[in-house]
């Protein structure tokens, strides 16, 4: 375990030296793919702005800090739908497992699954159609694997198969993420209070290999003039790399005496590879644990013209959460299944937003 800690350790100190020379460039911004990466496709952590790094907890940790994976108590499912970019009619549907293993190691599988309707096929004779339909589609499979290596440490690590798929066109990639968090307590008064109330998180994400895209559509038959010969002649593609982005977010719990009510405040920054980069502001409610309501800003900032938006998810987010246990009225409620509904909206520019619903079952 000691080589998964050293390992994640390494390669997120390899980002943060590497990065400030790439970051925020917006220069870059038409030069990568596969940015269906950036995309936070749950409804919690979506409604907080993404700007909980830190705390982020269970599966949706495997999007923003695998680190967070470690702290699933036994098992967990979640499934969550997005209307991505109302008005586009492209919809991502989500789905996730964790299973804890041993004393402090949990695996988790997170499935991503973006869809573009049907599109009419066109040729340079038929520009209007007519002759079928085809549906463009993004999946993305991460396998993680995170661990608590103290009381206040926890790392973990993502290995993510990214497929794009087109009417006849491909391409396959492979990506990697790391993850640390660290917490500990603010404040030497009422340790009960003030217990695990600080916490810090940094994700080096989307670290791997350009892609590049084959199929038969890259083919096209042509006749030589003046023959009856004919050959096939193939365009050749160009590589692009994938959108990596460090995060380093910081959080802090306040809690009442009797730990009925809790006010989370968060802040997160991303630096991103190829476009602007960002910072994210969250807060959040929780009343028992059982009804959250949320909200969150993100702000963009960088080099480039300040009128021309690297990302169309800036501005204000919101969302809700009603969470309850489930089973016999007499056991421990720290222990008893968990139910959860999840709502988030983001601002967009343009578009109307974006909206996601999640399901959350906490075994």
């Amino acid at each position: 375990m000691r080589i998964v800690l050293r390992t994640c350790f390494m390669a997120l100190m390899a980002g943060l030296i590497a990065q400030p020379s790439m970051a925020g460039n917006p220069d870059r911004a038409g030069q990568a793919g596969a940015t269906e990466l950036l995309i936070n496709p749950w409804a919690r952590s979506s409604g907080f702005g993404s700007a909980n790094t830190a705390s982020v907890r269970g599966l949706e940790a495997q999007y923003l800090n695998v680190a967070g994976l470690a702290f699933t108590r036994k098992t967990e499912i979640l499934f969550s739908n997005t209307q991505w970019l109302v008005g586009s009619g492209v919809m991502i549907n989500s789905f996730g497992l964790s299973q804890k293993i041993g004393e402090a190691g949990v695996v988790g599988l997170g499935i991503m699954n973006m869809s573009f309707g049907e599109i009419d096929i066109t040729t340079s004779d038929l520009p209007e159609g007519g002759i079928g339909t085809f549906s463009p589609n993004f999946l993305n499979i991460g396998v993680s694997y995170a661990k608590n290596f103290s009381n206040s440490i926890n790392g973990g690590v993502t290995v993510r198969i990214i497929n794009q798929n087109i009417s006849n066109l491909s391409a396959t990639g492979v990506a990697f993420d790391f993850g640390i968090s660290y917490t500990t307590r603010l404040g030497n008064r009422d340790k009960e209070k003030n217990k695990d109330n600080l916490q810090f998180g940094i994700s080096l994400k989307n670290v791997g290999p350009p892609m590049k895209y084959n199929g038969d559509g890259l083919s096209v038959r042509g006749s030589i003039p003046g023959s009856d010969n004919s050959l096939t002649l193939e365009y050749r593609t160009e590589r692009y790399e994938i959108p990596t982005s460090l995060n380093i977010g910081v959080t802090y719990h306040w809690r009442d005496n009797k730990m009925m009510n809790r006010i989370t405040p968060a802040v997160n920054f991303t630096s991103n590879s190829f476009t602007k980069d960002q910072f994210s502001f969250g807060l959040e409610y929780s009343f028992k644990d059982m009804f959250m309501v949320r909200g969150g800003y993100v702000l963009q900032f960088g080099k480039g013209d300040a009128n021309i938006a690297a990302s169309a998810l800036t501005g204000p987010t919101a969302g809700a959460t009603v969470e309850v246990g489930i089973g016999k009225k007499g056991s421990d409620k720290s222990k008893r299944t968990k139910l959860g509904i999840d709502y988030s909206y983001r601002h967009t520019n343009p578009f109307s937003g974006v909206h996601s619903i999640g399901v959350r079952l906490a075994l």
